[in-house]
């Protein structure tokens, strides 16, 4: 299989990863309930985890890196620490479910920044005109959909200027571009363990700036005679026992991310998707969304054909051997921005396990698809 739904969840892990995985449920127990052995290995586990997820960030404070289940909890609880029902939100035109759904459940007055696809400054623009008023903004740093990078340094400006705390949606970024927790100056910023930072599903990350409001109350193995959450990170928002399997192979994740270095994997991601782009721009009826600008698109890439369905062209592809997604990817804001809300998109996503061979070997079978689809219609 030619694996290229990345942007969903990572196939292809460093092999240190399983092996850390079946070490930790074979020898650890959970952190802080107890000062037994695999107990204490648990608690060291995690601290490590934590250390290297700051270094690998930017961040000063190892507590201040929260453990979530996915990027969806970790923006849940920055959202509702943040929103209050009626206040001005301000996010991007290209924001997912995860940030949509929240704001809407938390009753957000939501203000969306349009601007078009793979055009910076607009966006800019259109952030530097709707902050006045807001109580806070949520932006990601790039787009599920298009791969579209945003120009997320010159927004954390914007908002610091404005006095307006940022949210950053770090799902499709983290593991691929630099994120400088100092630069950014945001209040969280969120992501998943599973994408681009290679660890197992059930893993995310909250980088927190402040305590914030816990989204969920518990045991935390800490201050128990407390009725209330502990006033102090990070024990404040990770209620319940700890995902410790996933989280140990989370840190062999990172620490494979930390030696590529986040640059060099996406700069391989991007040149391998405008390889793939140029060969199914070849392809008659084929709608490409690259952008011209090389610096402002990831190794995401979308398609339509004008004949062909979306969700038809995945399931050949499939039935081929190429993994991809279809549809509208969770994100509809992005495609109402785009204009595909009508189609969605055919979603082919790189990981720095892919080579050139099997980018190649996918546009001849996407091409193939798209034959005998059409040669079905009639």
């Amino acid at each position: 299989m030619i694996y290229l739904d990345s942007a969903a969840t990572s196939f292809q892990k460093p092999p240190a990863v399983y092996e850390a995985v079946e070490r930790a449920m074979r020898t650890m127990a959970s952190p802080g309930r107890g000062g037994h052995e695999p107990a204490m290995l648990a608690a060291d586990l995690a601290l490590d985890c934590r250390c290297d997820a700051a270094e690998l960030f930017r961040m000063d404070a190892p507590e201040n890196v929260v453990f979530t289940f996915n990027a969806t909890h970790a923006l849940n609880i920055a959202i509702n620490s943040l929103v209050r029902p009626g206040d001005k939100v301000v996010v991007s035109g290209y924001e997912h479910n995860s940030v949509m759904r929240p704001l809407r459940l938390r009753g957000a007055n939501v203000t969306v920044a349009s601007s078009p696809l793979f055009c910076p400054a607009e966006m800019e623009a259109a952030f530097a005109a709707a902050l006045p008023g807001a109580k806070a903004a949520v932006c990601t740093v790039m787009s599920n959909v298009f791969g579209y990078i945003t120009p997320i340094d010159d927004i954390a400006e914007l908002c610091q200027k404005n006095g307006v705390p940022l949210i950053i949606d770090a799902a499709q970024g983290a593991g691929n571009m630099d994120i400088d927790w100092k630069a950014l100056a945001a209040a969280f910023i969120a992501m998943p363990g599973h994408k681009g930072l290679l660890g197992p599903q059930g893993t995310g990350l909250l980088l927190c700036a402040q305590q914030g409001m816990p989204f969920m109350a518990g045991g935390t193995g800490s201050d128990s005679k407390n009725p209330d959450m502990p006033d102090y990170l990070p024990d404040r928002m990770e209620a319940g026992t700890h995902n410790i399997s996933g989280i140990a192979g989370l840190r062999e994740g990172i620490r494979y991310v930390r030696e590529r270095r986040p640059k060099e994997i996406g700069r391989h991601e991007a040149v391998l998707m405008r390889r793939l782009a140029e060969n199914l721009r070849k392809i008659s009826g084929m709608e490409v969304f690259l952008a011209e600008n090389e610096a402002v698109q990831g190794g995401v890439l979308s398609v339509r054909h004008e004949l062909v369905g979306c969700e038809a062209l995945a399931e050949c592809l499939g039935a081929a051997g190429v993994a991809v997604r279809s549809g509208l990817h969770c994100a509809p804001c992005a495609h109402q921005t785009a204009g595909t809300t009508h189609t969605g998109t055919v979603r082919f996503s790189i990981s720095p396990f892919n080579t050139e061979e099997e980018i190649n070997q996918a546009a001849e079978i996407t091409k193939a698809c798209v034959k005998k689809l059409l040669i079905d219609r009639k």
